[in-house]
Protein backbone atom coordinates (compact mmCIF):
# COMPACT_ATOMS: atom_id res chain seq x y z
CA UNK A 1 0.00 0.00 0.00
CA UNK A 2 0.95 3.40 -1.30
CA UNK A 3 4.17 2.40 -3.45
CA UNK A 4 2.83 4.63 -6.67
CA UNK A 5 2.29 7.26 -4.00
CA UNK A 6 5.66 7.07 -2.17
CA UNK A 7 7.06 7.11 -6.18
CA UNK A 8 5.14 10.06 -6.90
CA UNK A 9 6.86 12.31 -4.19
CA UNK A 10 10.16 10.85 -4.92
CA UNK A 11 9.77 12.29 -8.53
CA UNK A 12 8.03 15.76 -7.20
CA UNK A 13 11.34 15.75 -4.94
CA UNK A 14 14.22 15.21 -8.18
CA UNK A 15 12.28 17.69 -9.86
CA UNK A 16 13.40 20.41 -6.99
CA UNK A 17 17.13 19.56 -8.57
CA UNK A 18 20.45 17.43 -7.84
CA UNK A 19 22.08 19.85 -6.24
CA UNK A 20 24.98 20.12 -8.65
CA UNK A 21 25.74 24.01 -9.89
CA UNK A 22 23.80 24.23 -13.09
CA UNK A 23 20.61 22.28 -11.47
CA UNK A 24 17.41 24.64 -11.43
CA UNK A 25 14.12 23.46 -10.00
CA UNK A 26 11.58 22.35 -13.26
CA UNK A 27 8.97 24.02 -12.34
CA UNK A 28 6.80 23.08 -14.55
CA UNK A 29 7.01 19.50 -13.67
CA UNK A 30 6.36 20.68 -9.96
CA UNK A 31 3.19 21.97 -10.35
CA UNK A 32 1.82 19.02 -13.27
CA UNK A 33 2.14 17.03 -9.66
CA UNK A 34 -0.15 19.47 -7.52
CA UNK A 35 -3.54 19.80 -7.59
CA UNK A 36 -5.28 22.98 -9.07
CA UNK A 37 -5.59 24.19 -5.22
CA UNK A 38 -3.05 22.80 -3.51
CA UNK A 39 -1.55 24.32 -0.47
CA UNK A 40 2.22 24.41 0.74
CA UNK A 41 2.87 25.54 4.33
CA UNK A 42 6.77 26.42 3.74
CA UNK A 43 7.27 25.69 7.76
CA UNK A 44 5.69 23.96 10.77
CA UNK A 45 4.78 25.72 12.90
CA UNK A 46 3.61 29.47 11.91
CA UNK A 47 5.08 29.32 8.11
CA UNK A 48 3.33 30.87 5.26
CA UNK A 49 0.21 28.76 3.52
CA UNK A 50 0.81 28.72 -0.48
CA UNK A 51 -2.36 28.36 -2.30
CA UNK A 52 -3.30 28.03 -6.08
CA UNK A 53 -0.97 26.82 -8.94
CA UNK A 54 -0.17 30.59 -9.37
CA UNK A 55 0.77 31.58 -6.14
CA UNK A 56 2.81 28.33 -5.97
CA UNK A 57 4.50 29.46 -8.96
CA UNK A 58 5.31 32.62 -7.94
CA UNK A 59 6.73 31.34 -4.70
CA UNK A 60 8.92 28.78 -6.60
CA UNK A 61 10.75 31.06 -8.62
CA UNK A 62 10.96 33.83 -5.80
CA UNK A 63 12.97 30.94 -3.92
CA UNK A 64 15.10 30.72 -7.08
CA UNK A 65 16.40 34.43 -6.64
CA UNK A 66 18.09 33.00 -3.75
CA UNK A 67 18.62 29.29 -3.11
CA UNK A 68 20.48 27.20 -5.71
CA UNK A 69 21.89 23.44 -5.37
CA UNK A 70 18.52 22.01 -4.07
CA UNK A 71 18.84 18.32 -3.01
CA UNK A 72 16.02 16.28 -1.49
CA UNK A 73 17.54 13.67 0.52
CA UNK A 74 15.26 11.00 1.71
CA UNK A 75 16.24 9.30 5.21
CA UNK A 76 12.41 7.60 5.53
CA UNK A 77 9.17 7.39 4.19
CA UNK A 78 5.63 5.76 5.40
CA UNK A 79 2.24 6.11 3.07
CA UNK A 80 -1.20 5.08 2.77
CA UNK A 81 -3.56 5.50 -0.68
CA UNK A 82 -3.75 9.27 0.77
CA UNK A 83 -0.45 10.45 2.09
CA UNK A 84 3.01 9.69 2.01
CA UNK A 85 5.39 11.25 5.38
CA UNK A 86 8.98 11.47 4.20
CA UNK A 87 11.65 12.53 6.49
CA UNK A 88 14.72 14.37 4.37
CA UNK A 89 18.32 15.71 5.04
CA UNK A 90 18.20 18.45 2.44
CA UNK A 91 21.13 20.43 1.12
CA UNK A 92 21.01 23.64 -0.52
CA UNK A 93 22.92 27.12 -1.37
CA UNK A 94 20.95 29.96 0.10
CA UNK A 95 21.74 33.44 -0.25
CA UNK A 96 25.28 31.76 -0.97
CA UNK A 97 25.55 29.37 2.27
CA UNK A 98 25.74 26.23 2.50
CA UNK A 99 22.41 25.44 4.11
CA UNK A 100 21.82 21.86 5.06
CA UNK A 101 18.92 20.66 7.28
CA UNK A 102 16.44 18.00 8.41
CA UNK A 103 12.77 17.77 7.70
CA UNK A 104 9.45 16.39 7.61
CA UNK A 105 7.39 16.66 5.06
CA UNK A 106 3.94 15.57 4.74
CA UNK A 107 1.67 15.61 1.74
CA UNK A 108 -1.87 14.64 1.41
CA UNK A 109 -3.24 13.32 -2.15
CA UNK A 110 -6.02 14.18 -4.16
CA UNK A 111 -8.20 10.87 -5.86
CA UNK A 112 -5.90 11.34 -9.04
CA UNK A 113 -2.65 10.88 -7.08
CA UNK A 114 -1.92 14.88 -7.08
CA UNK A 115 -0.67 17.35 -4.09
CA UNK A 116 -3.19 18.56 -2.22
CA UNK A 117 -1.72 19.74 0.95
CA UNK A 118 1.80 19.62 1.73
CA UNK A 119 3.30 20.72 5.05
CA UNK A 120 7.16 20.64 5.89
CA UNK A 121 7.91 20.68 9.63
CA UNK A 122 11.66 22.21 10.32
CA UNK A 123 13.67 23.75 12.56
CA UNK A 124 13.23 27.64 11.39
CA UNK A 125 15.54 28.72 13.80
CA UNK A 126 18.23 26.33 12.86
CA UNK A 127 18.01 27.35 9.15
CA UNK A 128 18.10 30.94 9.73
CA UNK A 129 21.14 30.48 11.88
CA UNK A 130 23.10 28.92 8.81
CA UNK A 131 21.11 31.54 6.49
CA UNK A 132 23.07 34.06 8.23
CA UNK A 133 19.53 35.75 10.03
CA UNK A 134 20.08 37.76 12.98
CA UNK A 135 17.22 36.55 15.55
Amino acid sequence: MGKQQEDTIRAFQDAWGDGTDSSRPDVAKILSMMAEDAEWQLWVPGGPVIRGKAALRAEIEQQMTYCTNNKCNEVAIVSNDRMVMQERSDTAIINGRPCPHQMVAVYELDEEGRILKWREYLDMADLNRKMGVRA
